[in-house]
């Protein structure tokens, strides 16, 4: 067995070369449609390119989650949560057995979390704070690779992972009460990850490759081979801009009466829109982001309909924050950087549901774009209820789709008329018409990558997830003090890039309504995809809905 000093060398010299900015000047820019690197999955991270076109290696998501597994089948909903709505997603003891097993390595008690055989990637850990005022823990993860019985990454779960240890901020980094980590370890034919401590709450996202794809698999010394290429994706990702040169920008601006639409024709021929960019006059009326609403069409065919609160992120009202695809500046500008190709035609238009005027500017970048047999259509579609009755526990479905495409994001909105906890529901992603869900969760706030929701209630952002408002705080209110308080809107967005879903026959996006409280709530969420022509979503439009939610009242605006 190699000594444990030598084992944990290269995790010391890799640190050090980051901290220098080293990398070997003989470091090639690896293409992505060749081998399945460590690498090019960071390239690929990266490309908003890839992202609107069908995986060129094609793959399915995964989770290995800590959900509670007395949730086997879909039952009849029930005032007490027992069986598919069961809510215990931890392990309090072993007999719980929200993990795979328990097994022996080198005389040493480990538990084991994730599995899978044949050529995959992991690309999205989660682990909560096992206390809410500390991220500290004495748990030891180690990830095994191809079969090998030393582990190829060894550390201290949250050291490693919260954005100081082998991955640098945003690869990981300390959410709210949470590490998280999107840095990418490919592995040929297999991997296991274990804790060396009863597990607490987790989840370990990770895609699993057909038979025979060309994966690379990770090594330590991968982190000092791409230095350079670490650096720059996190300096990209960090300042993100509209990709590719613009040669067409078209504008629309004006004032909007009540009920009037008016839109944008774009540039003719094959393109693709890089760039999206929404100005209101003012957000006064917090209420003003849902009742004006983006539509698009590409082709001849209508593929967004979705109000400016859920399609940007920024919620009821004017909530800014910065992520990867969208941003929301403080001077009320909402930006968009989805690549959105069409092969003929395509027209942005803008429409005003309320009941007063608005003043709007609309601009589009254009860009070039080569269409082939992977191109696919920028989709966002919405839905909103209220009220929502958070008994009997129920499954809100978010979207449905049927066709080929690439599921790639969401934003939700909740309106809580009560101040505790309203979002302990899972997640329950079904793909391809799977009998049980490739993604079983363990909390809203879980899939939206933070924790201890009930007390986490301040902004915070990240290139692939925020929550741009809960309760009276945002980025220009932030939180000072430790109360527990969700009352109101809360807006919650994840955004994808290593890990979106594609889907050949169809996506089905549930999650669970489970509050504490028995009242009725407001739920509203926007969903982002790429398709084929032919893919069709549940989703249709719904200006009524869209009116339905009550307004901000005016104690919290």
């Amino acid at each position: 067995m190699m000594p444990r000093d030598r084992r944990r060398f290269p995790m010391v010299l890799t640190l050090a070369l980051l901290a220098q900015g080293f990398a070997p000047a003989a470091m090639a820019a690896e293409q992505p449609g060749g081998a399945i690197t460590f690498g090019s999955l960071l390239q690929e991270m990266v490309s908003r390119d890839e992202v609107a076109r069908f995986p060129r290696h094609d793959f399915r998501l995964k989770q290995d989650s800590s959900y509670n597994r007395v949730s086997t089948k879909p039952e009849p909903p029930r005032n007490e949560p027992k069986g598919w709505f069961a809510n215990h997603d931890f392990n309090s003891s072993d007999r719980d057995k929200n993990f795979i097993r328990i097994e022996e390595n080198g005389g040493r008690k480990e538990w084991v979390l994730m599995e899978d055989t044949g050529p995959g990637a992991i690309v999205r850990t989660w682990m909560p704070w096992k206390g809410q005022s500390k991220p500290t823990s004495s748990t030891i993860i180690r990830f095994y690779l191809d079969g090998q019985d030393e582990p190829a990454i060894e550390g201290n779960e949250f050291e490693l992972f919260q954005g100081a240890g082998i991955a640098p901020f945003p690869l990981a980094h300390q959410s709210l009460r949470s590490a998280v980590s999107f840095l990418p370890i490919p592995y040929a034919k297999g991997c296991k990850v274990t804790v060396s401590e009863r597990p607490f709450f987790y989840q370990f996202t990770y895609r699993k490759y057909q038979e025979g794809a060309p994966v690379t698999t990770f090594r330590m010394e991968d982190l000092a081979a791409n230095a350079t290429l670490i650096r720059d994706t996190c300096a990209t990702l960090l300042a993100p801009t509209t990709s590719a040169a613009s040669p067409a920008e078209p504008k629309l601006a004006g004032k909007l009466e009540s009920g009037q639409e008016m839109s944008l024709k774009l540039t003719e021929g094959t393109a693709a829109v890089r760039g999206l960019s929404v100005w209101l006059g003012g957000y006064d009326d917090p209420n003003v982001t849902r009742s004006v609403v983006l539509k698009m069409e590409f082709d001849g065919k209508q593929t967004v309909w979705c109000p400016l609160s859920e399609f940007f992120g920024t919620g009821v009202g004017l909530n800014p924050f910065q992520g990867w695809y969208r941003t929301v500046a403080n001077d009320g500008t909402m930006s968009s950087r989805w690549v959105m190709p069409y092969r003929e035609s395509g027209a942005i238009s803008i429409v005003n549901l309320g009941a007063e005027p608005v003043e709007f500017e609309l601009k589009a970048s254009i860009g070039d774009w080569q269409w082939d047999d992977r191109s696919l259509y920028f989709h966002a579609a919405w839905r909103g209820q209220y009220p929502v009755p958070t008994r009997p526990f129920s499954d809100w479905n978010y979207v449905t789709l049927k066709g080929r495409g690439v599921f790639v994001g969401d934003t939700l909105t909740v309106l809580n008329p009560v101040e505790t906890w309203w979002g302990e529901g899972d997640e329950r992603i079904f793909v391809d018409g799977e009998g049980f869900p490739s993604i079983f969760g363990t909390g809203t706030e879980d899939y939206y990558a933070y924790s201890w929701g009930g007390r986490s209630t301040d902004f915070y952002e990240h290139p692939f997830h925020a929550q741009p408002r809960c309760n009276v705080y945002n980025k220009l209110n932030r939180k000072s003090t430790d109360e527990r308080n969700t009352q109101g809107f809360s807006t919650e967005t994840r955004t994808r890039a290593l890990d979106t879903m594609p889907f050949d026959e169809s996506l089905q996006l549930d999650m669970e309504v489970w509050s504490g409280t028995d009242c009725n709530m407001g739920y509203a969420a926007g969903t982002y995809w790429y398709g084929d022509a032919q893919t069709v979503s549940n989703q249709e439009p719904d200006p009524d809905g869209a009116l339905a939610v009550p307004p901000l009242p005016e104690e919290m605006r």
